[in-house]
């Protein structure tokens, strides 16, 4: 298990009652409540409840914190956009919305650069709130390796300057033939990767942005 995920909470539910003399009963199911943020880091109370995960018994989960130097705003324009992941997350080829407008509900197809263990996935939104900035997908179907995805991103305003915190948490089955840490450690890698390509797409934004509007220190009169 990953040094990252602290255990939170564990309930256990019998699945056999069945006490035949020559049958032994069946092992219980073991749900574990996770909140996977690394050791360290705060967020607020309200980011922090979209973030625990409840995982069966051969589930994994992790996250990633990214910081970037751009308004919250900015930062979400692009989150924001279930229709158009691909304009960060670069292992992306292309996305097609199959059913709905990008509202919560909405299913998407997304297909992989070649070279990955996938070849598209079908996914559907969770939660699409403009208000609290949260994100949230579901993996339904594809060709992909990634059975029973879900993914949950929140954005807040950085305690330093004008910047912006993206936490971004997911909880996915271990495949055959793969260990836990496996798991995390491949599915932590494209998460990381994309968030630092959203990091410099939004900061490049955001430079452009105060470029066109330059202090009124500077504005002609």
């Amino acid at each position: 298990m990953p040094s990252s995920l602290q255990l939170h909470r564990t309930t256990t539910a019998a699945v056999d009652t069945c006490h035949h003399q020559k049958q032994q009963p069946s092992p219980p199911t073991t749900l574990t409540t996770f909140f996977p943020l690394p050791t360290g880091v705060s967020v607020p109370d309200m980011v922090s409840a979209y973030h625990f995960h409840t995982l069966g018994p051969n589930q994994c989960c992790s996250a990633v914190v990214q910081t970037i130097n751009a308004p919250v705003e900015t930062v979400w324009s692009v989150v924001r956009r279930f229709d158009n992941p691909q304009a960060y997350k670069h292992f992306l080829k292309s996305c097609h919305v199959i059913v709905g407008d990008g509202n919560v509900g909405s299913l998407r197809e997304v297909h992989v650069i070649s070279g990955l263990p996938a070849a598209f996935s079908t996914e559907r939104l969770e939660i699409l709130d403009d208000e609290h900035h949260v994100l949230s997908f579901s993996v339904v179907g594809g060709v992909h390796r990634l059975n029973n995805y879900k993914s949950v991103t929140t954005l807040h305003a950085s305690n330093k300057g004008n910047g912006t915190v993206v936490v971004e948490s997911f909880v996915v089955d271990i495949p055959p033939g793969n260990t836990r840490e496996d798991t995390c450690t491949f599915v932590d890698t494209i998460v990381r990767c994309n968030l630092q390509s959203l990091a410099q797409m939004a900061e490049n934004m955001a430079t452009k942005n105060h470029c066109h509007h330059p202090p009124k220190l500077f504005q002609r009169k």
